[in-house]
């Protein structure tokens, strides 16, 4: 007897709706899963087999032949034994046949029948709505995630003879609790910027990061501070519109980092290790599974010490941060993640760390430096939008209590900026400052005659590159939507300077 019924597979962040087709007939006792599968797929069998038997449902006799339908793309993982067992006790005359054909299971099966949860229900579950699906079977803790597809009725299951007395009798109207729950992935303690002692600077150029969306290296020796103000920047940020929200959240499914089930509403914090490999950076894998800048889609990747990650690592930045995907390449096939984030960096001035430092003398010979720096290539470098030193604070800012703009009231700032950008762009693609196309900036960033000498001062004095020449006038145009200026003033183009160059007006800027 042949029974069809669906479940769902991942391509990248997109899911697909798989056709599972099962028959069994009469022969030698086999077990055959075509179709593309992979060796948790071909698993299958033997999970399914004692799910059936732990189950009530009896010991499985004949031919037994499941194929994945579409059968030239690769079935990956865990989330059909649902679908398979449900198929073979129809095709057993065990459940209705019929009702399985409207339906997506996914799941995977213990050997006992308990039904566990699966990564990536979100996207499939979007897929199957857009085929025109409307119920779904899934594990109890993949409901809430599964439910944040609005079109769809959620059943949830914790085992495999509750998911046959489901199809067996009337769909349930009632839906999984929670499923619209919003999740707050920041830390628990609240990290003030006043908390920050002095840093005047390295503060000004966190805000403007977190208004337009722009890269950002500080620079200065051990105990300065510079992880302590990164970590306080996702509490800059504002929350994640809901379209936004659901694209980030599908990220973290196909990862299996969506615990809770929630929709991730504030933008991602990644702060990997200096130790990680260039393929845990972008993505890799035999699934291929989505990289760390990935992971910060619509959010901030932290890197400290970024002179000491390995340099295929760095280098594997470039193209995400200049086009905001990561594409990861096998022999049959292709996936590409979205990873449209933010750099934040720290590193030392030289090996020691104390170059330029008045706390103690710096150790280094200038080759020692020139060979720590070029660990960062060029044209990583020209990709940092703004460029800040964070010195070590003397003994008596030390000592004076904290003083400052708190979070707060830099957010509020922020929020302004970010409402300027959005209702520029918003019949564009882009949704910050830092990601305008050479169109946008063309007609967004125009600037008077004063600001075009100082402009022009500072290509010649610095060579700056045609990238640099663009993301100056990006930083630009934040700083005047910090300011609410509509247009771009001579003193924020001078201002974004500074912290290109390093070089103040009263230097030779204008």
């Amino acid at each position: 007897m042949l029974v069809t019924t669906n479940t769902g597979a991942i391509s990248g962040v997109d899911g697909l709706v798989v056709r599972v087709e099962v028959d069994v007939s009469s022969g030698l006792q086999a077990f055959r899963v075509v179709g593309l599968p992979d060796a948790v797929v071909r698993e299958a069998h033997v999970r399914v087999r004692a799910a059936l038997s732990n189950s009530g449902f009896g010991t499985l006799e004949g031919a037994v032949t499941v194929n994945l339908a579409p059968a030239d793309v690769r079935k990956q993982g865990s989330a059909f034994d649902l679908a398979v067992a449900l198929g073979l006790v129809a095709a057993t005359g065990q459940a209705p046949p019929d009702k399985l054909e409207e339906v997506l299971c996914l799941g995977e099966l213990a050997l006992d029948g308990s039904v566990h949860a699966v990564r990536g229900v979100l996207p499939a579950v979007s897929a199957a709505a857009k085929k025109g699906i409307r119920r779904v079977i899934v594990a109890k803790d993949n409901g809430a995630e599964a439910g944040l597809v609005g079109s769809v009725a959620v059943h949830t299951v914790s085992s495999l003879r509750a998911a046959v007395d489901l199809v067996s009798s009337e769909w349930p109207i009632s839906r999984p609790p929670s499923t619209k729950k919003r999740v707050d992935r920041r830390a628990e303690i609240y990290l003030d910027l006043a908390e920050v002692k002095g840093q005047r600077l390295p503060k000004r150029a966190l805000e403007i990061a977190a208004a337009g969306g722009h890269n950002l290296l500080m620079t200065g020796p051990p105990g300065a501070g510079k992880s302590l103000l990164a970590n306080r920047l996702p509490w800059l940020l504002p929350p994640l519109d809901f379209d936004h929200a659901v694209e980030v959240t599908k990220i973290h499914s196909v990862a299996g980092l969506l615990k809770d089930g929630g929709l991730v509403s504030a933008p991602p914090f990644r702060a990997p290790h200096h130790s990680i490999s260039s393929a845990a950076m972008v993505g890799g894998g035999i699934g291929p599974v989505p990289g760390e800048v990935s992971l910060a889609h619509r959010g901030v990747l932290f890197l400290d010490e970024l002179p000491e990650f390995i340099r295929p690592a760095l280098e594997a930045l470039r193209q995400p941060l200049e086009d905001g995907t990561a594409q990861i390449r096998r022999v049959a096939r292709m996936a590409t993640f979205p990873a449209r984030f933010t750099l934040v960096a720290a590193m030392n001035p030289c090996p020691c760390g104390y170059l330029g430092a008045e706390t103690r003398p710096c150790r280094c010979t200038p080759a020692m430096i020139d060979r720590y720096r070029a660990r960062i290539s060029g044209p990583l470098m020209d990709r940092i939008d703004l460029r800040v030193p964070v010195r070590a604070l003397s003994p008596e800012e030390l000592l004076a209590p904290p003083s400052g703009e708190g979070s707060r009231a830099v957010r509020e700032r922020i929020l302004r900026g970010r409402e300027a950008q959005a209702k520029r762009f918003r019949r564009g693609r882009a949704k910050l400052n830092a990601f305008m196309t050479p169109r946008q900036i063309a007609r967004y960033c125009s600037v008077d005659d004063v600001a075009h000498v100082v402009l022009r001062e500072a290509i010649e004095r610095f060579h700056l590159s045609a990238r640099a020449f663009h993301r100056v006038l990006k930083v630009a145009r934040t700083i005047a939507d910090l300011a609410g200026r509509d247009a771009i003033e001579p003193m924020h183009l001078q201002e974004a300077l500074v912290y290109r160059t390093g070089v103040g007006p009263s230097q030779g800027c204008g």
